[in-house]
């Protein structure tokens, strides 16, 4: 790439990165109780302690949404919504350490959810090893279960990575099978991490508006019928 063609992306990315903002930072919020209680999963990925409060990924970006995540949560399982946890859990063989840094080692605190997550409970816990739950075999048999269910909510981390292809994976799948489903992530209760050139902010907006482009429905926030 030359010095010209870098500063003509650059000039030409701020009007775009404009746009994917406003975009997505005017999106329609939606109501939980519009949603069937028996077609509908909440889906919580790697809300773990080695991504939220300890470990070579701790973000405490991550940890920022835990608490409005845990709302969500109590008040799905007040609806009757089906409830899965996915929580990354890898061997100290596993190929994702030449990509990542050693983390959530099989049997460690960092493999474990959350305790304000445990305490609200109402959950299936599926481990994962690999960045897509959406690959692993007991959810595939909680999906062939479950096909009823066409309304998923994905909360978590990390945006850009397991929230994305999963989400993504998830809708195509749908696709692929000629079946309408919805597929909402709010912006509000999906997070990513600061670490060197991966600026949160920027790969938080490029994947949310990835996964608009790919049919995931991305909305504001899920507002609840929550007395505070």
């Amino acid at each position: 790439m030359t010095l010209a063609a870098k500063e003509k992306l650059l000039k030409d990315s701020q009007k775009t990165l404009n746009e994917i903002y406003d975009m997505l930072y005017s999106a329609k919020s939606i109501s939980l109780q519009e949603l069937q209680s028996d077609k509908t999963a909440l889906i919580m990925v790697d809300l773990i302690n080695g991504f939220t409060r300890e470990g070579a990924l701790q973000s405490a970006r991550v940890e920022s949404i835990l608490k409005e995540v845990v709302k969500l949560q109590q008040e799905s399982i007040d609806k009757g919504f089906e409830i899965l946890a996915f929580a990354d859990s890898h061997s100290e063989a596993s190929p994702e350490f030449e990509s990542y840094p050693v983390h959530c080692l099989m049997g460690t605190s960092e493999a474990e959810v959350v305790t304000e997550l445990q305490q609200a409970g109402g959950y299936q816990l599926i481990h994962k090893n690999s960045t897509n739950g959406f690959l692993e075999e007991e959810f595939q048999k909680w999906l062939s279960e479950r096909q009823i269910i066409d309304t998923f909510i994905i909360v978590g981390d990390c945006t850009d990575i397991c929230i994305q292809q999963f989400a993504v994976t998830l809708k195509c799948w749908f696709n692929k099978e000629n079946k309408k489903a919805r597929v909402l992530v709010p912006i509000d209760l999906v997070e990513t991490y600061d670490l060197g050139s991966h600026n949160g902010d920027l790969v938080q907006l490029m994947a949310l508006y990835n996964m608009i482009i790919n049919g995931v429905e991305v909305v504001r926030n899920i507002s609840l019928d929550i007395q505070e």
